[in-house]
């Protein structure tokens, strides 16, 4: 950390610490941006002796095409909602600058002492949270081929930062490191040794998700929070992963966002060959890239949509093809998973689809069932309870929301408590 960012996290950490901190968290899309304040206040009786309670909030959408602005307080009340001309909001800068002044009316007592942002790819450099310098940033930059659809974005939101907020402490969290605690069977290809020695390896994503939910265990679930459990983060990106003693142990993205289960747009495990293939047809990188990250997965496969409201509410039989691949996918790499386990103690749901989406659980919960005898709970899986499972289902069904938002809150204000320890 440069001399620079040490003296801003002492400033910072001293200016809040015994009310707890205030931290905006930074999530960044490609068209969007979504700010949420939390309060990080210390508390021994959850893992970690941390809680992040969550306040005022505030997105935008449709970055330099049809940007629209919504933000609310901490008690729900409506701050804004108002679309905007795209000469206002024509990139990230202009659009951090605009949601950093409607979030103001939310912060106007107590401003952040941070900015905790959600970074895709850490690479092999960064296995926890980092106080965001120069010299990450460039590292961080470096990355970008290997989410191309992420990495950029969330840097433009850091660098709006910069310009708006130059003297703010900010923090990046990223979505590989809860993976790294992975063996070396785990993160390898059956590519020359050499390509692992130079980072060509699983790193994994969802981490903030499923860190969360790790931790999260132990007050909803101790029974099971430290045996071997599979979670399934299903959303417009989807993975697995599976988790012994509450460390990732395995899961089924690999070097790119793009491995593993099929999702909204990507297409997940491809054979490479396929690849191959696209070149000797004479197609280019971009048309090769947009193809798999943006034309495949669900909104391929339908060719209706990447949205799984949409797709269950369709009777085109495409549509229907393409959720139970979606579900029949999902089961395989269940199974497989639990190989690396050594059996499974439990299942859990969260993100968008796994939270929301109670034909999608049946499909899956159908295939494993005769395999690790889950038995579903059809009224408790209609209403989204958190067990979905029977009472006599040998292997326990959950579906708990996920909060990425709070673990970077978390994350951010532990380093501005580790700095007055310093």
């Amino acid at each position: 950390m440069s001399t620079e960012s040490t003296e801003a996290v002492h400033q910072a950490a001293h200016t809040q610490g015994d009310e707890g901190h205030i931290v905006l968290v930074v999530n960044a899309g490609s068209s969007s941006i979504k700010c949420s304040v939390y309060r990080v206040i210390a508390d021994p009786h959850v893992t970690g002796g941390a809680r992040a309670i969550h306040g005022a909030g505030g997105q935008i959408e449709g970055i330099g095409v049809a940007p629209r602005v919504v933000a609310h307080m901490a008690d729900g009340r409506l701050i804004v909602d108002e679309a905007f001309p795209v000469a206002q909001v024509a990139d990230h800068d202009a659009a951090f600058r605009l949601l950093r002044l409607v979030l103001a009316v939310g912060l106007r007592d107590t401003p952040p002492a941070a900015i905790g942002h959600r970074v895709v790819h850490g690479g092999a450099n960064y296995s926890d949270a980092v106080v965001i310098d120069d010299k990450v940033i460039d590292e961080l930059s470096a990355l970008a081929p290997l989410a191309p659809l992420h990495q950029p974005h969330n840097l433009a939101a850091i660098r709006a930062v910069r310009t708006a907020a130059p003297d703010l402490v900010q923090v990046a969290c990223f979505d590989t490191a809860f993976h790294t605690t992975m063996g070396v069977m785990e993160q390898m290809f059956a590519l020359p040794y050499r390509y692992f020695t130079d980072g060509i390896r699983r790193y994994g994503f969802h981490g903030l998700s499923y860190e969360y939910i790790s931790r999260h265990l132990h007050t909803v679930a101790p029974e099971i929070a430290d045996k071997r459990v599979i979670v399934a983060h299903l959303g417009n990106g989807a993975s697995l992963c599976a988790m012994k003693d509450g460390k990732s142990v395995e899961t089924t993205m690999g070097l790119t966002a793009l491995d593993g289960l099929p999702m909204g747009t990507r297409c997940g495990a491809l054979d490479a060959g396929v690849v191959l293939w696209m070149l000797e047809r004479g197609m280019k990188h971009d048309e090769i890239e947009k193809v798999l990250y943006q034309d495949s997965g669900l909104k391929g496969l339908s060719g209706l949509s990447s949205d799984m409201r949409e797709l269950l509410a369709s009777d085109q039989q495409q549509a229907k093809l393409a959720i139970e691949f979606y579900t029949y996918r999902i089961a395989q790499e269940v199974g497989k998973l639990a190989v690396g386990l050594g059996g499974l103690d439990a299942l859990v749901f969260t993100a968008g689809i796994g939270e929301n989406a109670p034909p999608v659980r049946a499909q899956v919960v159908e295939r494993l069932g005769p395999l690790f005898g889950m038995a579903l709970d059809a009224q408790a899986n209609a209403a989204n309870q958190m067990r979905i499972s029977t009472a006599d289902s040998r292997v326990p069904v959950l579906t708990i929301r996920t909060d990425e938002e709070g673990m970077i809150a978390l994350h951010t204000a532990r380093l501005l408590r580790e700095a007055l320890k310093r």
